[in-house]
C-alpha cells in the first residue's frame, strides 16, 4: 500500500512540475522563451551598442580609459554628434556641428568649469566662472 501511495505522490509531483514548466507566466518558461520577449531588470556589460535595422551603430555606451563611463550618439550617417563622459578628473559634454567639429564643449574638472563655444569662421569663445 505504501508503494502505491509513494508512486501516486511522485506522479502528482511530476504532473505539477510539467504544468509549471508549460505555464506562460512561469519564470522557468521565460528561460526558454524567445529572447526578444524576455525582459531583464538589469543588463550588465562592459559596452553596449544601439543599432538601427541595418546594423549601423547609432549609440554607444562604453568604459573610458580611466574606468569612467562614456556615451556617444551618432546621426543616421554614422557621424558622432554627442559625447558625454565621466572620469576620475571630472565630466564633459561635447556637441558637434554638421562637420563633426566640436561646437559646444562643457567641462568640469580639477582646474575648474568651462564652456567652450566654437563655430567655423568665428573666434572660439571660452566661458569660465
Amino acid at each position: 500500500m505504501k508503494e502505491r501511495a509513494t508512486q501516486f505522490l511522485l506522479a502528482t509531483i511530476v504532473v505539477l512540475l510539467v504544468a509549471q514548466l508549460l505555464r506562460d507566466d512561469s519564470p522557468i518558461s521565460a528561460v526558454h522563451a524567445d529572447e526578444s520577449t524576455v525582459e531583464q531588470s538589469v543588463v550588465r556589460a562592459q559596452a553596449f551598442e544601439l543599432v538601427d535595422k541595418q546594423g549601423k551603430v547609432v549609440a554607444q555606451m562604453h568604459i573610458g580609459e580611466d574606468g569612467g563611463g562614456n556615451i556617444r550618439l551618432r546621426n543616421g550617417d554614422g557621424m558622432v554628434r554627442v559625447k558625454l563622459s565621466a572620469s576620475t578628473d571630472g565630466s564633459g559634454l561635447i556637441l558637434f556641428d554638421t562637420e563633426a567639429s566640436p561646437a559646444v564643449h562643457l567641462a568640469v574638472n580639477k582646474s575648474g568649469t568651462s564652456a567652450t563655444l566654437a563655430e567655423k569662421g568665428k573666434e572660439k569663445r571660452v566661458i569660465q566662472p
